[in-house]
């Protein structure tokens, strides 16, 4: 069975270009995430093996809280207020790494942090 060499070609070259604009640093996530009612939260997952939390804020960003208890996900969970949970019980208390920028706020390539990000990352400690 013969290929035509240009399609092949073609798709190599588009794999290879779609790879090189990834950022090296950037979190492909697996965790999986529930969408949840609140005006500030969109999605909220946990992951046992890895102890980590993520939310997804309604901007588009996704924060990745680390060494997080399942107790403090269900809790989370069975909040009334989810961004009140957020702001008493993990903002400031875990360390995090930025899993997605907000949508709103990607300028020039660069992310920018919203205000309420601003917040999740000046009270939270350093990864």
């Amino acid at each position: 069975m013969k290929v035509p060499c240009l399609p092949v070609l073609l798709a190599l070259i588009c794999m290879s270009s779609a790879l090189s604009q990834a950022s090296p640093d950037e979190i492909h996530s697996r965790i999986k995430r529930q969408p949840v009612a609140s005006t500030n939260v969109a999605s909220v997952g946990y992951s046992r093996p890895l102890h980590a939390l993520e939310i997804e804020f309604t901007r588009g960003a996704i924060y990745r809280f680390l060494e997080v208890q399942p107790r403090v996900y269900r809790d989370l969970m069975a909040s009334q207020s989810k961004g009140h949970f957020i702001a008493q019980n993990i903002r400031g208390k875990y360390r995090f790494v930025r899993v997605r920028p907000s949508r709103a706020q990607v300028v020039h390539g660069r992310a920018r942090l919203t205000t309420n990000e601003q917040s999740v990352a000046a009270a939270s400690p350093e990864p």
